[in-house]
C-alpha cells in the first residue's frame, strides 16, 4: 500500500514540478528575447515571483496543519493551472508584458508554496518512519526528472508563439498533477488544536531555534537560497548577452540541475551506505561551492561548458542534502508540527529567494553582472563554512 501511495505522490510531484520548471525557464527567456528586459528587470521579475515564499509560507503551513492537505493541494494545482492558461491567452493575444509576467508569476508561486509546505506532511501521514528515506528518495527522483525535462523543454518551446506553447504544456501538467492527488485515499483525521495561531507559530520558531540539528541546516539553506537566487535573477541576461547563449542553451543549463538531481537521487542509496549521515549533509554545500567557482571562472574564461558543469553540480550535491535534511526534519519533528516547521523553514530559506533577487537588482543597477557573480561565490563559501562547523555534520546516521 505504501509503495502505491508513494508512486501517486511522486507522479503528482513530477507533474507539478515539471509545470513549474517550464514556467521558471520560460519567463526570463521571454523577458530578455521578446521584451528586451535588462538585467535589473529580470532580477525584479525573479524577486516578485519568489515573494510568496517569504510572505505566505508560515500562514500556509499553519493552515496545512488544520485542514486536509490533500484537498488543499488539489485546489491549488487547479488554481495554478487556471493562472497558467491566462498567461497563454495573454501571450497568444500579444498582450504579455514584464508587469504581467511578474504578477502571474507571483500567483503561480503561491501555488508552489502551498504544495511545498503540505507535501512533506502528507507523505509523513501516509508513510511509516522507517520508509521515509525511500519515500523522499522516490519523490526527489520524480522531481529530478522534472528539473531535467522542464527547463530544456521550456527553452525549446520559448521560441514558439512567444512562449505560448510552453504555457499550454505547463497547464496540462498541473491538471494531471491534481488528478494524481485526487486518486490518493482520504487522510487520517488530524487532531484539531485548541491553541491560537500565534501560539502555534511561536512553538514552531522555538522548536526550530532550539533544535541543534535543524538550526544550522536552516541557516545554511538560507544562505544557499540567497546566493542561488541572486545567480538565477541575472542568469538569462548574463548568459545571453555575455556568453552568447541561445534560449535552448539557457534551458539546457537549467536542465542540467535536474540531471545532477536525478543522478544524486539514483545514487543516494549507494552513497548513504558508504558515508555517514553527517557527511551526506556536507556534500550539498561542497558541491554548490564548486559550482560557484566554475561560474565565477566564466568571467575570465567565457566558455559555455563551464556553465553546464556548474549547473550540474548545483543539482547533484544539493539533492543529497534535500533527501537527508527532509528525512531528518520529519524524524525529529512531531507529526502534528511537520507542516508548521516546514513552513517556518520555508519562510527562512525560500524567503531568501526574493532577497537574493532583490540583491541582484541592487548590484546590477549600481555595479554590473560580474559583481553579481562574485557575490554569488562569496555566498556559497559562507554556506559551506556554516554547515562544516555544525553538530548536524557530525551525525553518524539519520536515526541518531
Amino acid at each position: 500500500m505504501d509503495k502505491l501511495l508513494i508512486h501517486k505522490i511522486s507522479y503528482s510531484n513530477l507533474c507539478a514540478q515539471f509545470s513549474e520548471q517550464i514556467i521558471i525557464a520560460v519567463f526570463p527567456i521571454i523577458a530578455v528575447l521578446s521584451i528586451h528586459a535588462s538585467a535589473s528587470e529580470t532580477a525584479l521579475i525573479q524577486m516578485i515571483n519568489t515573494l510568496p515564499f517569504l510572505l505566505l509560507s508560515i500562514p500556509m503551513g499553519i493552515l496545512a496543519d488544520r485542514v486536509s492537505r490533500k484537498k488543499m493541494m488539489i485546489v491549488v494545482e487547479i488554481a495554478r493551472a487556471v493562472a497558467i492558461f491566462i498567461l497563454f491567452y495573454l501571450t497568444f493575444s500579444g498582450n504579455l508584458s514584464i508587469n504581467k509576467i511578474a504578477l502571474f508569476g507571483f500567483f503561480i508561486a503561491i501555488g508552489t508554496v502551498i504544495y511545498s509546505v503540505a507535501s512533506p506532511a502528507l507523505v509523513a501521514s501516509f508513510v511509516i518512519k522507517e520508509q521515509l528515506i525511500n519515500a523522499n528518495r522516490s519523490i526527489e527522483i520524480a522531481k529530478s526528472v522534472a528539473f531535467i525535462a522542464g527547463p530544456a523543454l521550456g527553452g525549446i518551446l520559448a521560441g514558439y508563439f512567444s512562449g505560448g506553447l510552453a504555457f499550454i504544456f505547463a497547464f496540462l501538467l498541473s491538471i494531471i498533477s491534481a488528478f494524481f492527488l485526487i486518486c490518493l485515499p482520504k487522510e487520517s483525521v488530524q487532531k484539531k488544536s485548541d491553541r491560537n495561531i500565534i501560539q502555534e507559530l511561536g512553538d514552531g520558531f522555538i522548536f526550530l531555534v532550539r533544535n541543534q540539528y535543524l538550526r544550522p541546516i536552516t541557516i545554511t539553506a538560507f544562505v544557499f537560497n540567497l546566493s542561488f537566487n541572486l545567480l538565477l535573477s541575472i542568469f538569462a541576461y548574463y548568459t545571453i548577452n555575455n556568453l552568447s547563449f541561445t534560449s535552448f542553451e539557457v534551458g539546457m543549463s537549467l536542465s542540467l540541475i535536474g540531471l545532477g538531481m536525478l543522478l544524486g537521487s539514483v545514487l543516494y542509496k549507494f552513497i548513504s551506505t558508504r558515508i555517514n549521515f553527517g557527511f551526506q549533509l556536507i556534500l550539498g554545500p561542497i558541491s554548490a561551492f564548486i559550482a560557484s567557482i566554475l561560474m565565477l571562472s566564466t568571467i575570465i574564461y567565457p566558455i559555455k561548458e563551464l556553465v553546464f558543469i556548474s549547473f550540474f553540480f548545483f543539482g547533484f550535491g544539493p539533492i543529497i542534502w534535500t533527501i537527508s535534511t527532509v528525512s531528518l526534519r520529519q524524524l525529529v519533528t512531531p507529526n502534528n508540527m511537520i507542516a508548521k516547521i516546514s513552513s517556518v523553514i520555508m519562510t527562512v530559506t525560500f524567503g531568501a529567494r526574493p532577497l537574493g533577487a532583490a540583491l541582484g537588482v541592487y548590484i546590477s543597477v549600481n555595479f554590473d553582472v560580474y559583481s553579481c557573480i562574485f557575490v554569488v561565490f562569496i555566498g556559497f563559501f559562507i554556506q559551506l563554512a556554516i554547515i562544516l562547523f555544525s553538530k548536524a555534520a557530525k551525525l553518524k546516521n539519520y536515526l541518531m
